[in-house]
């Protein structure tokens, strides 16, 4: 079966944008070997080592134009894909062949180049985060006040608001937001530190002048743009950094999937409900129905990214010594999925909430229904204010409410709740009393308050200077 004929991943296909799909691309990759060999030429030809001015012209005209065919063919001769790219860069910089790679080993180019393309797969999860919270700012203030039923132990518990619940949802995002942001100020570059870090090759190259090595690895760090390095390594950079990073992404797919859920259990109950486009199907059988297909599908790519952060973690505990090639493949693999699936999440969150539609008229009714019952700890208090027996009235409500709740279903429970207190002289209360005290806006606390408080104080900003990806159109 020829390469073209296989099935690419679904990732890169049909849920990851292209801009995320790009950055983990061959081309990608592979023009970041040659632009690293050519800062490595560069850089060594200013400390003094013999690499022309020809070597490097030819170098840099031919960082795009890679000739996969032929790094094929090589790397199936000799089995080996780092000297395979040298062999061909060579071919087509013909003057550079002596020097390309020079003192270095496999890792300078794999490490360095993942560290490249992962801090910058970072910023673009860090712009999209930031467009999705956007999105939910708005919506949280917009809907602020308006009263849902709220839920513990998934069963009535006391009044909350449609934008608190939004804004605990944004909250946890805010909290993976600054741990993207985090991981990616702090990534270490690996810079040029020979077979088993020692960089004994590049202190032969300059004849034991040290300072100059020191220099060479500064130098090629600054012009990757990495304020860190690591300063003790092997010969790859620590794997603990790939862990760090797919644990932030991991985090950031637990909120997702948490959320997600929250939608699809909403949306069972009419409270809210996804966009949905005119001509959209959602079942092949039953033409009536309108799926939550997004939220589905980020609790089922979140489980894929949670998933990964175990590879990360196994691979970083089971390093030898300086180091042992039974992490490459396993990072080929994870760490751009990792990238791909939490790219695809964010698009599709961005999508929901850029089209959610909140239906307050149902979530009021709901919350009707249950509102008396949940209303008998403030007519507890009220209750005692007014000379009751705290104990004794607690007895009997939770009596009434037993009773009540055993009466024919539907509005009729609540009237009869509070009937039966109203007609109890211990409480001291009368039954428009009571119906005011069962009002949803006297039960829902300071939930809207809540919501400006966290906008003002957390979310902005930690929104502050981070640019937003533009919007991706969704691939189904």
């Amino acid at each position: 079966m020829n390469r073209s004929d296989r099935d690419a991943s679904p990732l890169q296909t049909r849920y990851a944008s292209e801009e995320m799909a790009a950055l983990f691309s061959a081309q990608r990759k592979f023009e970041t070997w040659r632009l690293l060999w050519l800062w490595l030429a560069e850089e060594e030809q200013r400390l003094g080592l013999p690499i022309s001015d020809e070597a490097i012209g030819q170098m840099r005209a031919h960082l795009s134009d890679i000739d996969f065919d032929a790094v094929a063919r090589e790397e199936e001769r000799i089995r080996h894909d780092v000297m395979a790219h040298v062999k061909v860069f060579g071919k087509a910089a013909p003057a550079a062949r002596p020097i390309v790679h020079w003192g270095a080993t496999s890792a300078f180019v794999t490490d360095n180049a993942d560290l490249i393309v992962v801090r910058e797969a970072l910023g673009l999860v860090e712009r999209r985060l930031a467009a999705l919270l956007r999105r939910m700012r708005f919506l949280a203030l917009e809907h602020r006040s308006v009263p849902a039923l709220a839920w513990t132990h998934y069963q009535p518990a006391q009044p909350t608001t449609v934008g608190k619940r939004i804004a605990m949802w944004a909250s946890d995002l805010v909290t993976d937001l600054e741990e993207i942001r985090r991981r990616k100020d702090e990534l270490r570059f690996l810079g040029a530190k020979g077979a088993t870090g020692t960089q004994a090759s590049f202190l032969l190259l300059f004849d034991g002048d040290s300072a100059k090595v020191e220099e060479l690895d500064r130098a090629i760090a600054r012009r990757a743009g990495f304020a860190r390095r690591q300063l003790v390594s092997g010969q790859t950079y620590s794997r603990r950094q790939d862990d760090r990073v797919v644990g932030a992404l991991s985090g950031l797919a637990q909120s997702a999937h948490k959320i997600a859920t929250d939608l699809r259990l909403l949306q069972h109950d009419g409270e809210v409900e996804e966009p949905f486009e005119a001509s959209q199907v959602g079942s092949s059988a039953m033409p009536y129905k309108r799926n939550p297909m997004r939220s589905e599908r980020v609790c089922s790519i979140a489980r894929h990214v949670i998933a990964l952060s175990l590879d990360t973690a196994m691979t970083a505990a089971t390093q030898w010594l300086e180091r042992t090639l039974d992490d490459s493949a396993n990072r080929r693999i994870a760490i751009p999925e990792a990238f791909l699936a939490t790219d695809a999440i964010l698009v599709l969150l961005e999508n929901v909430f850029s089209g959610l539609v909140v239906h307050a008229d149902v979530s009021r009714r709901r919350l009707e229904a249950e509102i008396p019952f949940l209303a008998t700890e403030n007519i507890l208090m009220e209750g005692v204010r007014r000379g009751g027996d705290r104990q004794e009235l607690h007895e009997k409500l939770r009596v009434f409410a037993r009773e009540a709740a055993e009466s024919p279903s539907g509005a009729g429970r609540a009237a009869d709740l509070l009937d039966r207190i109203a007609a109890d002289a211990a409480f001291r209360l009368t039954r428009e009393e009571l119906a005011d005290a069962a009002r949803p806006e006297r039960l829902t606390g300071r939930a809207a308050e809540q919501v400006e408080t966290f906008v003002r104080e957390e979310l902005d900003p930690a929104l502050e200077g981070v640019e937003t990806a533009e919007r991706v159109p969704l691939r189904v």
